[in-house]
């Protein structure tokens, strides 16, 4: 029996228009119902998870940042920061490198460095507390992660410049144009896995959904780990199952209503 469901949201539960399927609000609802608990993992930032999910906040579990912060119904459970001397150096290194954008990631708000309109645009889909500083080395907050960002694509342009780093810190490719350095035990997995020992509930009991491979971690901690359609090819390969449609075909709610688990 299903008890805890966990999806990530960027090419998972929205489609590419970040755009959450009609029918959602109403399937969350029968799932609370049943007793399974519906949660929410993702790269963003929880305060933009709040907002987004706000009708559900109260019963949400929300595992931000990449796992790094957990908060259920209001209360915050665990936080993960990465190292602030290392995410000093790592923000120098990527101020080195073409075509690429940073974001320091803090518990109280996300900051950058530019002004520039196109960008800020685009990464406050992300985050509802976003702030522009001079000198993100100077920030004041408890850092949860450095993200990069390359519209020209990340794997081939970002991730070559820190294959010497994967041994002291997670860096997690989270999106075509994003990658997420955090510290090297936080991750989605871990977090869930935490959240499992807490509440005595086992992989057998565990429903995932992730399409990208900041959700590789996360596909380990679930016997019912489904990528998505649209996944990249090592998610597709870690998990168990795939979903029958994509993201943009509500691929995660028509999973969870072809197990049965909204039946009374």
């Amino acid at each position: 029996m299903i008890k805890l469901i966990v999806t990530d949201v960027d090419g998972t539960l929205l489609n590419d228009n970040h755009e959450l399927h009609p029918d959602f609000w109403e399937v969350e609802e029968q799932l609370t119902k049943n007793g399974i608990l519906f949660s929410i993992a993702s790269g963003r930032q929880f305060y933009n998870l709040e907002s987004r999910f706000e009708k559900i906040k109260h019963r949400t579990m929300f595992f931000a940042e990449n796992g790094t912060y957990v908060s259920h119904k209001g209360k915050e459970l665990y936080v993960n920061p990465i190292e602030k001397t290392a995410a000093k150096d790592l923000i120098r290194l990527g101020r080195e490198l073409e075509s690429t954008n940073l974001v320091l990631c803090g518990k109280n708000s996300a900051y950058i460095e530019t002004s520039d309109e196109g960008f800020r645009k685009e990464i406050s889909k992300f985050y509802e507390r976003l702030k522009v500083v001079d000198d993100l080395t100077q920030v004041d907050d408890t850092y949860l992660k450095v993200t990069l960002c390359n519209f020209n694509g990340v794997e081939e342009n970002t991730f070559p410049h820190f294959v010497n780093y994967t041994d002291r810190y997670k860096i997690a490719i989270a999106a075509k144009v994003f990658i997420d350095i955090t510290a090297l035990d936080a991750n989605k997995g871990n977090a869930i896995r935490g959240i499992q020992k807490e509440l005595g509930i086992s992989p057998e009991e565990t429903l995932v959904f992730g399409d990208y491979l900041n959700d590789l971690e996360m596909m380990k901690v679930a016997k019912h780990s489904y990528a998505m359609k649209n996944a990249h090819p090592e998610i597709l390969e870690a998990s168990n199952f795939v979903t029958s449609h994509d993201n943009n075909d509500n691929g995660v709610l028509r999973t969870i209503k072809s197990l049965g688990l909204l039946n009374g």
